[in-house]
């Protein structure tokens, strides 16, 4: 099978391509007046996007067209993840389980299968038309919720969003960025903590899609949507996958049958998109895909996986300071956290 959608598109017209250049050229100035922040994991430093989060000016630029330039519909299904929190493992168990073709991943590596909106498809100087594409549009970004199209709260699509330990979390986007440039994990730590990270800060994205906040009115969009809003943890994903992949599939609408079951349907999807399985398919050990500027290997996006792993690199020190940021940041707001999260702070707190 294809891609959810096509990852090249030629304007309609000349026309239409001179149009969209101007609207990028456009925001790149604005962008360019934004504060920035240093980032040394990188060549390029982090823009300050007004809503109060960090990334490359690029995908800044780009968070902004597809703000006013797309447009959310009843049926899509929208994937939100904060970066390393799980993200690859979400996309392959959701395209699996709403078209039932493991296989696919075979093929096409899951970003490919399903590409991020603000890195592979609203990209060079491209406003693609999405209109034409089939029911449901499984779409895929880390853009914080105040950032979005306002048609993604108004159109009540679905929003699956995948959390995970900030520990956790925190090593895997170091481990990440290490394999382009070297850095600091002290460094890396401070910046992380400050809320300078790949569309951080962690806390805010985690808590903007566990509640939603409006100018005048506050409503917790997870609560009080759970028809719209499917709220996951990695930890919870870890220790019963095929539980959460059974619910993930009728959120969406695509239940397993009773048949499906019988015949093991669901457990193959696991099995297929378990890390070690999906790390070690040919497409994932060589072959490349094509984010923002540049083609980036398939391996690059997979590691261990492991719940915990914070432990092996982490000093109690780092780990203690992540927790004292998390609790206070997600005090009051009524969310739970996993109980192996909570058991590696009592664990800490004995040190």
């Amino acid at each position: 099978m294809a891609p959810s959608f096509p990852l090249s598109f030629a304007p309609q017209s000349a026309d239409e391509a001179t149009a969209h250049k101007e609207i990028y050229d456009q925001l790149r100035q604005a962008v360019e007046t934004f504060p920035t922040a240093p980032n040394s994991s990188t060549s390029f430093t982090y823009s300050r996007h007004p809503d109060g989060w960090y990334t490359f000016p690029e995908g800044v630029v780009s968070a902004m067209v597809i703000k006013s330039h797309l447009t959310a519909r009843t049926t899509d299904i929208f994937m939100v993840t904060f970066p390393k929190s799980g993200t690859t493992w979400l996309k392959a168990l959701l395209h699996s389980a709403l078209h039932r073709r493991a296989d696919d991943l075979a093929a096409h590596s899951p970003h490919q299968l399903v590409p991020f909106l603000e890195t592979q498809v609203f990209i060079k100087d491209r406003i693609p038309d999405l209109s034409s594409l089939p029911a449901p549009r499984l779409l895929m970004t880390h853009i914080p919720s105040q950032s979005l199209p306002d048609s993604v709260a108004d159109s009540s699509c679905k929003v699956v969003y995948l959390c995970r330990d900030p520990k956790d979390c925190f090593i895997s986007l170091w481990h990440f960025l290490n394999r382009f440039r070297p850095w600091d994990i002290n460094e890396a730590h401070r910046n992380f903590c400050d809320g300078v990270s790949l569309f951080g800060p962690y806390w805010e994205h985690v808590l903007g899609y566990w509640r939603w906040h409006h100018v005048l009115s506050y409503w917790n969009w997870h609560v009080e949507r759970p028809s719209e809003v499917l709220f996951l943890t990695y930890e919870e994903l870890a220790a019963d996958t095929l539980g959460h992949l059974r619910c993930l599939a009728e959120f969406v609408g695509r239940p397993f049958t009773m048949e499906e079951q019988d015949a093991g349907v669901d457990r193959k999807i696991v099995e297929i998109c378990a890390m070690e399985s999906l790390s070690g398919l040919e497409m994932n050990q060589s072959g490349m895909t094509n984010f923002t500027e540049k083609d980036v290997p398939n391996n690059t996006v997979f590691r261990r996986g492991v719940v915990g792993d914070w432990r092996n690199h982490l000093t109690p020190e780092m780990a203690r300071r992540i927790d004292e940021i998390t609790e206070i940041k997600f005090k009051g707001s009524g969310l739970r956290l996993h109980p192996q999260f909570l058991q590696a702070k009592r664990e800490l707190n004995k040190l």
